[in-house]
C-alpha cells in the first residue's frame, strides 16, 4: 500500500481553492484517453495539480528515438496505402514506443506501487489501428494486439481507462484553434475527418468491449466547460481509488 496526498483544486477564475486529505491506494494504472482535440493534454495537467504524488506519463513519446519513428509515419513518410498492413505496422510502431518507454523508465514506479496515469496507451491503438480494417476484423485485431503488448512485450494492463468522448466535429474545430487555424499543422490522421470518425466509432466499441468509463466533454454542440469535465473525471479517479 502506498500512502498518497490528494490535493483537490477548484476552478474558480484565475485561482485554486484547495483540499487536502490521505488516500491509501494499492498500485494502479489509469489510462485517459481520447481522440485528438479531446482535450487530454489540459485535464491531464488540472489531475497533476490534484493529485502531485501520481507519477504522469504520455504516448507517443516524440523524444525518444522510437517516438522519431511514429512521428515519421505521422508525417506521412512510409506512405502506406495498403490499410489492412498500416494497421498492423504502425500498431507495432507504437508498441515498441511504448515498451522503450516502460523499460527505461516507468518500469520502477509501477514495481514500487506508485499509481500512474497515462495519456494514451494500448488503447490509442485499439481505436486508430482497428478503424483501417472491416469491422468483421475487429475482434481479431484487438485479439493480436492486446496478445503483442500485454503477454509478449509484458506491458502492464490498464486498471481503468477515462475516455473523454468529445465529438469529431468540435474536437476538430478545437484543433485547428491549437494551430492558429493552419490545416497544414495537421498529421495524416488530425487532417482526415472521416478517419476521426470513424476512430469515434472503434472506441465506442471498444469501450463497451473493455468496460472503458466514457465522460462526455459536450452538450448540444459545443465542449463543457474545462472545469465541469475536470470534476467529473475527479470523481471516477476518487471513486476508482476507494
Amino acid at each position: 500500500m502506498v500512502k498518497l496526498q490528494y490535493v483537490g483544486y477548484r476552478l474558480n477564475e484565475s485561482y485554486f481553492t484547495r483540499e487536502t486529505r490521505d488516500i491509501f491506494v494499492e498500485k494502479k494504472l489509469i489510462v485517459i484517453e481520447g481522440l485528438d482535440g479531446g482535450g487530454k493534454t489540459t485535464q491531464i495537467e488540472l489531475i497533476k495539480k490534484a493529485y502531485p504524488d501520481f507519477r504522469y506519463i504520455t504516448f507517443p513519446n516524440y523524444d525518444s528515438s522510437s517516438g522519431k519513428i511514429v512521428k515519421s509515419y505521422l508525417n506521412g513518410d512510409y506512405g502506406e496505402a495498403d490499410s489492412s498492413v498500416s494497421a498492423y505496422t504502425a500498431s507495432c510502431f507504437y508498441a515498441v514506443d511504448r515498451y522503450t518507454s516502460y523499460k527505461t523508465d516507468w518500469e520502477k514506479d509501477i514495481k514500487e506501487g506508485r499509481t500512474v496515469i497515462s495519456a494514451r496507451y494500448v488503447s490509442s491503438n485499439a481505436m486508430y489501428q482497428m478503424t483501417k480494417l472491416a469491422e468483421e476484423k475487429w475482434d481479431g485485431y484487438l485479439n493480436w494486439l492486446y496478445d503483442l503488448e500485454y503477454n509478449k512485450f509484458g506491458m502492464p494492463k490498464p486498471d481503468a481507462t477515462l475516455f473523454l468522448d468529445m465529438p469529431t466535429d468540435i474536437s476538430r474545430k478545437l484543433l485547428l484553434k491549437r494551430y492558429g487555424g493552419d490545416e497544414k499543422k495537421l498529421d495524416i490522421h488530425e487532417s482526415n475527418l472521416r478517419f476521426m470518425k470513424d476512430c469515434r466509432k472503434a472506441a465506442e466499441y471498444v469501450a463497451k468491449k473493455e468496460g472503458w468509463i466514457m465522460i462526455s466533454c459536450a452538450e448540444g454542440g459545443e465542449p463543457l466547460p474545462i472545469e465541469s469535465i475536470h470534476q467529473t473525471i475527479i470523481l471516477k479517479i476518487k471513486e476508482f481509488l476507494k
